[in-house]
């Protein structure tokens, strides 16, 4: 694999795995699962600025999707806008639908789905979901569920934004009434309303695991 480009130009297509991150000491990057539309209520947008501005200030990079619509497009933006790093990740069918940002500083096309989420996997430190479509639901409960089942220790926010994941925490509410999640196998992820707490909470839950997390454990993915 070639090595990706500082303010790539041109995507890196990638056709196998990078090494997983080795576990450092404090939060390096954040993969961020959200829409490539804007939503009909301007506080996603909103959000979406304000973590893209305090994973710049933080020295933290972002990992997404690679898309530049939505606010997928406005986080990577706004990270960018305000001196920080974005690695892009987009499978090969979706440059033109999602309109891929080139501007971003490491951007890598993938063959496929499956390599991309395994690729935004690897090269995060703790994943945080803004609000978002079946793809952005699908991304987080893979993640939840991974972790679940011991795959992953990497911390997971979900930001609560103007209530858009209310009905998704009933359903867990409703599984847990029903049996399906019982004692021993929790979700284990935080939760937050505001934006402004998302790098906060992701760095104080990084902090308790000691600063490391356990490695790119899905080589069998």
């Amino acid at each position: 694999m070639r090595k990706s480009r500082s303010r790539a130009t041109a995507p890196q297509h990638l056709n196998g795995a990078p090494q997983a991150l080795a576990p450092g000491g404090s939060v390096r990057s954040i993969c961020v699962y959200c829409g490539s539309g804007p939503g009909e209520n301007p506080a996603y947008a909103q959000a979406a600025r304000t973590l893209g501005r305090a994973l710049a200030e933080n020295g933290v990079r972002l990992v997404y999707g690679g898309g530049g619509f939505g606010l997928m497009g406005e986080v990577a933006r706004a990270t960018l806008e305000a001196g920080g790093k974005v690695t892009g990740i987009i499978p090969e069918f979706l440059v033109e639908r999602e309109h891929m940002l080139r501007e971003v500083t490491d951007l890598l096309v993938t063959a496929d789905m499956h390599q991309r989420k395994k690729l935004m996997f690897e090269r995060s430190d703790a994943f945080v979901a803004l609000p978002g479509g079946i793809g952005t639901l699908e991304e987080l409960v893979e993640q939840l569920t991974w972790a679940q089942l011991g795959q992953h220790s990497k911390p997971i926010v979900v930001a609560n934004i103007a209530h858009f994941w209310t009905p998704f925490l009933s359903l867990l509410d409703h599984m847990r009434n029903e049996a399906f999640i019982r004692r021993g196998l929790e979700v284990p992820f935080s939760m937050v309303s505001d934006a402004s707490q998302i790098v906060p909470r992701v760095t104080q839950l990084y902090a308790e695991l000691g600063g490391k997390v356990a490695p790119g454990a899905l080589a069998k993915f």
